[in-house]
């Protein structure tokens, strides 16, 4: 796989459905180290408009004759979340390198099942904001003691998603059963990301609210019941030591991602205001220190027949590909895969806990 480029399939590229054509495509597009081999959709029409407009050599109507096709190294899965399951499986039975969007599974356990059915496989996960290049440098920062021993952090982020208004396609972000929720997508990626910079959390208060009950469907007129919360307020600890206070808010349309840090001797941000989430756009480092720029992202293109709201989807994900390329050439497993995944699950099963319970949970995630 490494004297040539790592051929890709992606199921779920169709060219109506804009993450994949947004994000994936481009980031791939950017890297000599990968080809498009092939797409794969529901539809053999899907197929191969979606080929014919992302420049894959095939396209497939069955996303398990991709996976089993011997010229497919590596198999992105970027379909709905109850989906993943059964594809990520049986790409890892045909002992492919597996990238699969975010949340791995619809609950804990099919997380832990995809997670030990990996072994030794090259796997990614799509919880891309950690690896932005301003994360990656205010991590070092933080680790290397340029702001002090860390004292406490504060987040506010934002998304446009889960708010009073829903296309009829997406509802099923609205209801708990899919596992595609508020919790395991938006604040899932923005737990993620204070990870990265002061460690793993280590305990939670939290509370959730449920703003907006009835959803309006706006291309059927229809109204459908919310079953999942669309606000939480969080308290954790870190490993850092540095308590951090989190609030996450949706259905907003003036979009903020701020994290900051403050340390015994200084002070670092960042901050980002793509609508879908922090894990979806560029994001700026600013600190009270002198800090080595971070690096340029590996891409920055938006796809063919993707919508402009998706502008900048292509950079979190193409670094989640470079740093997955490098581990296939190595040998090394450096990338956050479907441990991690399982990692990032039990978190937010124990956040989901601590605001039924109302009291205080402690965390050992990282625990087999």
């Amino acid at each position: 796989m490494t004297a040539r480029p790592i051929r890709v399939g992606i199921i779920g590229a169709d060219t109506s459905a804009s993450w994949a054509g947004a994000s994936h495509i481009p980031a791939l597009a950017a890297q000599p180290q990968y080809v498009l081999e092939a797409v794969a959709t529901r539809r053999e029409e899907s197929a191969r408009k979606a080929a014919e407009t992302f420049g894959a050599n095939r396209w497939f109507a069955d996303p398990y004759a991709l996976i089993s096709d011997p010229d497919i190294d590596l198999v992105t899965v970027a379909v709905k979340v109850p989906a993943h399951r059964d594809l990520v499986l049986a790409a890892l039975a045909a002992g492919k390198a597996v990238y699969s969007e975010s949340p791995l599974g619809s609950n804990v356990a099919q997380t832990e099942e995809m997670a030990a059915a990996a072994g030794s496989l090259h796997t990614a996960i799509g919880l891309q904001g950690r690896l932005n290049p301003a994360v990656r440098r205010a991590a070092e920062l933080v680790a290397a003691g340029a702001i002090g021993r860390p004292l406490s952090a504060r987040v506010a982020a934002t998304t446009v998603a889960y708010g009073p208004e829903s296309v009829s396609a997406y509802d099923y972000f609205n209801k708990e059963a899919p596992g595609a929720t508020f919790l395991t997508i938006t604040t899932a990626h923005v737990l993620d990301v204070v990870e990265a910079v002061l460690g793993d959390i280590t305990e939670v208060d939290a509370r959730t609210e449920l703003l907006w009950p009835e959803i309006a469907l706006t291309d059927t007129g229809e109204t459908s019941a919310r079953e999942i919360p669309d606000h939480i307020d969080l308290i954790t600890g870190t490993t850092s030591g540095a308590p951090v206070s989190i609030q996450v808010l949706a259905g907003v349309v003036d979009p903020q991602f701020t994290l900051e840090v403050r340390g015994s001797t200084g002070w670092l941000k960042i901050t980002g205001n793509h609508p879908a989430g922090v894990q979806v756009g560029d994001l700026e480092l600013s600190a009270s220190v002198d800090f080595t720029a971070p690096d340029a992202p590996v891409a920055t293109g938006t796809g063919p027949a993707a919508a402009e709201f998706w502008t900048g989807a292509s950079i979190n994900v193409g670094e989640v590909y470079a740093s997955l390329a490098r581990d296939i050439a190595s040998g090394a497993h450096q990338t956050p895969g479907f441990a991690h995944a399982l990692h990032n699950s039990r978190l937010v099963a124990t956040v989901e806990e601590a605001a039924r319970s109302g009291r205080r949970q402690q965390l050992d995630t990282r625990a087999a």
